[in-house]
Parts: structure tokens; sequence; C-alpha cells
């Protein structure tokens, strides 16, 4: 432990330097400037590149990867995969059918919901009197999605049992449809034109919102048994299995594996012929590719670091060499080395963090831009990191001219004129 003297002499040194720096940062603005501007690129990038990655994985989870709580995805291939793999598994693997979500509804256990969904593709026109939207979202959905979807109903009802049992022509629709066809009508009850059939809407959605621009309420869902009647025998399905809770989401998928594998006669050492979806699979490949671009950035703020610390390095020894006497006048008065060698590192390190706080309030001002038109969120590790970072810059590569100030003869720096 540092005696009170010493630390009282190490805090009257840090703040002399501390002031010395600023005012040398205040007396010449230009130099100042152009020393830290590397600092101030490389903070800026840093930040930047952090704060847009951190605002895609918060996008990415709320929008996409977002399957429901606790819930995943039984499908014929894993979505997050390379695509050689993908088209390997797209050729070897069956499609999910009725028969499989309708197994694993009466064979799994511990689940809390499980339901069935199946898109009609190409998108079919929607119809209302004069009304028309050319492509809209097409789903047969079982009724226990009202359990695990996304979507909400705000007036009327979901789809429900009796409307599965009977095939019944109803759908509940989305907001894109209540406003661009019903837009001064109350929609329920009314018969709207779906791949120019007539279904009865018993259902609205919530709002659900947009993701890369493009709007998740362009749907209408009718019943899968209805869906199958009309349009498609046997479609490939994906199926929504929910778990009770986080700590049984595991189990749940390794039982759904396991009867998936035994149903489909998978050999111990082959691999599974479909694919178990789930939201942390799918942040976890996108974090692997954003960590690819992240450290590639890393490497280009390195080379900034680098040059704005070699910059650095050479205004302090200027700074050495014009201040010479002044430093002989300092130790002739009783400052040591030690005193001497950290008045110069610090200097260095607070004109290193000035450019680190300038890059923050820089990448602050481009994230906010950025968000306007796409994405960005400012986390404050992105802050600390980029200050931090700067500082430790200036303060390794002031060691060099402290030392050197450090060991300057005084009677020789005396002789320095200024």
């Amino acid at each position: 432990m540092l005696k009170k003297s010493q630390r009282v002499t190490a805090w009257v040194t840090a703040r002399e330097a501390f002031w010395i720096a600023a005012e040398a940062l205040r007396s010449h603005k230009l130099r100042s400037f152009l020393t830290l501007l590397g600092v101030v690129i490389a903070t800026t990038t840093l930040i930047v590149v952090m704060s847009v990655v951190n605002g895609m994985n918060l996008y990415i989870a709320d929008h996409i990867a977002n399957l429901g709580t606790n819930t995943f995805v039984l499908h014929q291939f894993l979505w997050a995969q390379s695509f050689d793999t993908y088209l390997m598994a797209r050729r070897r693997n069956q499609p999910i059918r009725l028969e499989d979500y309708e197994y694993l509804r009466d064979g799994l256990t511990g689940y809390q919901h499980i339901g069935a969904m199946a898109n009609l593709s190409p998108n079919p026109p929607a119809r209302y009197k004069g009304h028309v939207i050319e492509e809209i979202t097409l789903n047969g959905m079982t009724p226990s999605f009202v359990d695990i979807g996304r979507e909400k109903i705000q007036a009327g009802r979901y789809i429900i049992e009796s409307d599965y049992q009977h095939n019944a022509r109803v759908c509940v629709i989305g907001q894109d449809l209540v406003e661009k066809l019903f837009p001064n009508v109350d929609p329920l009850d009314k018969e709207v034109s779906l791949g120019g059939l007539p279904f009865r809407v018993v259902g609205v959605a919530e709002r659900v919102g947009s993701t890369f621009g493009q709007s998740e309420d362009n749907f209408a869902f009718v019943p899968l048994s209805t869906f199958r009647s009309i349009w498609m025998g046997r479609p490939e399905l994906l199926v929504y299995i929910k778990a009770p809770d986080s700590q049984h989401m595991m189990e749940l998928q390794d039982e759904v594996r396991a009867l998936m594998r035994a149903r489909r006669h998978v050999r111990f050492k082959e691999e599974d012929t479909f694919g178990i979806n789930a939201s942390d699979t799918l942040m976890s490949a996108w974090q692997n590719l954003t960590g690819t671009i992240f450290a590639a950035t890393i490497g280009l703020v390195a080379v900034f670091m680098v040059v704005g610390g070699i910059v650095i390095m050479n205004i302090m020894l200027a700074s050495v060499t014009e201040r010479t006497h002044e430093i002989g006048i300092r130790k002739s008065l009783g400052a040591r080395r030690r005193d001497i060698l950290w008045q110069f590192v610090i200097e260095s390190g607070v004109m290193a963090g000035t450019g680190g706080i300038a890059g923050v309030l820089f990448a602050m001002v481009i994230a906010r831009v950025v968000n306007m038109f796409f994405t960005a969120e400012v986390p404050v590790s992105a802050m600390v990191v980029g200050v931090s970072l700067s500082a430790a810059v200036g303060l390794f590569f002031g060691i060099y001219p402290a030392r050197k100030a450090a060991l300057l003869d005084p009677i020789e720096a005396l002789r320095t004129e200024n």
C-alpha cells in the first residue's frame, strides 16, 4: 500500500499532467486534431461497427429468430447451415407431413402446445369488392396456433376446432388486408376472396410490423384442413412445439429427435433426416457471421490505432524536445525520474483518451443517422472499450518519450534554450 504522502504526490503529478495535456490540446488545435485523427477514426470505426452489429443482433432476435417463447420448429431441414449442406439436406430429407405432426401430437410428452402450418406458393391475390391485393401470404394453420404464434387477435376470434373439423372456409386476416381491402368497413363476417375462393373473416390480428422493410401484416390464415382440401392434399408442414419452460426445451428437442429418427428408421450413425430449429441456434449462426465481420473490423481498427499511436509518440518526442529546459528546472527543484516519467505517460494517455471521447461522439452521431435508415444501437460496452483502448494506446506509445524525458541529465537540460 502507498503511504499517504506518496498518494498525494501521485495525485498531484496526475492532475498536473492532465492539465498540461489539456492546455497543449487547447493551444494547438490543428496539431491536436491531426495528432488524434488516427485514434478518432479507429474509435469511430470500432463503435459504429459494434453499434450496427448490436442493432442487427437485437433486430434479428426480435423479428427473425423470434419463434416464440420456449418454442422450436420441426422442418424438413435446418435453417442455419451452409448452402451446400442445405442442398444436400433438401435432396435427402423428406418433407414433414400431416402424419408426422399427428404422430408427434399423440406420442410426444411434456409439451405445452403443438401446432402445424403450411404455406401456399406462389402467393395468391386477395379481393373484396373493388379492392385488390395482388399477393398475400396464405397459411393453413391448426387451431392450436392461437397459443403459439406471434399473431394475436385484436377483434373477433382465431380458428377453432370446429372450423378445422368441418373444413370451414373462414380466415383470420392481418392489418394490411384490413387497411387495403376494408378501408371504411368492419371486416368481421365479411366475405373476402382468397386465391379466387370466398372465405368469411372471423378474426383480425394485431399489427406485427415489418422486417427489413417487408410488411409482416400481409397475411391470411385458414384452417389447415381447408387448405388441404382446396389447394394441397399433402402440404409440406412446419411443426411448432412449445415447451412449458426453458429448462425443458432441450429435453423436448431430444424427445422429438428420438421419435422422428425412430419413425423414419434412421440408423444410429446416420444424420437426422429433418431439422430442429430454435431461436438460440439461429442467433448462434447469425452471431458467427457477425463475429467474422467484427474480426475483420478489428484488423482495420488495429492499423488505425497503431498509426495514431505512432503519431502521438512523435508529437510527444517533439514535446520533450520543446520542454527540455522545463524538465531541467523540475529536476533541479527535486522532481524524480518517476515523476517526469509519469507526467509524460499520463499526458500521452490523456491526449489519446480525448481522441477516444471524440471518436465516441462521432460514432454516436453516425449510429443515429444509420438507425434512421437501417438499424444501429450503441452499446455502453462499445463506448467503454473505445475510450479505454484509445487511452491504452496513448499510454503504451507514450512510454518511450516519457522514458527519454525522465533520463535527461538536469545540467544538460538547463543549458538548453527554450
